[in-house]
């Protein structure tokens, strides 16, 4: 009998882990476009990078659950796009898959010397709803101002990027 109690109380954390592999953290996947086509069905995030102060180095886009313990933490995000510059117009598209329809947060950081480190007098970068960004918060603003809603089709946003 107090087997069974036991057993009956882990079920609830057995199905947050059966959850889990639909919300995988930490997914490199290459900038497929065709996921967010007009015929696509979703749901993922067409975002529009616009600001690029030079087409080179590397630009890294990740996208973060909308919560506070998961929003610019270190390995709590969903899915990474890392790939070479090559904006035309000062302007990159990419295509963000998210697990369901909610909030989320999408970050993009410009390496412009594409040497993996953050160089602020350098490098730009920008968030999803282009909060205000300044010295005084780290260039992190809160997830509540970064925080927007994905449909289960295709959500598009602008972001631009800022630089020093």
């Amino acid at each position: 009998m107090v087997m069974l109690k036991v057993t009956m109380g882990l079920l609830p954390v057995a199905a947050l882990f059966a959850v889990a592999p639909a919300l995988a953290h930490g997914a490199e996947i290459g900038n497929d476009l065709s996921r967010c086509a007009a015929s696509a069905k979703g749901p993922a995030v067409l975002v529009d990078v616009r600001g690029f102060a030079a087409a080179t180095g590397k630009v890294r886009v990740q996208s973060y659950p909308a919560t506070r313990g998961a929003w610019l933490a270190k390995g709590a995000w969903l899915n990474r796009i890392d790939v070479p510059v090559r904006a035309s117009n000062g302007a990159m598209r990419f295509c963000m898959p998210v697990p369901e329809a909610g909030k989320y947060g999408i970050a993009v950081r410009h390496d412009r010397d594409g040497n993996g480190k953050t160089d602020i007098s350098r490098d730009g970068g920008g968030f999803s709803n282009n909060p205000a960004i300044s010295i005084f918060n780290l260039g992190k603003p809160g997830v509540e101002k970064a925080a927007f809603y994905a449909g289960a089709g295709v959500t598009k946003i602008t972001i631009n990027l800022k630089y020093m």
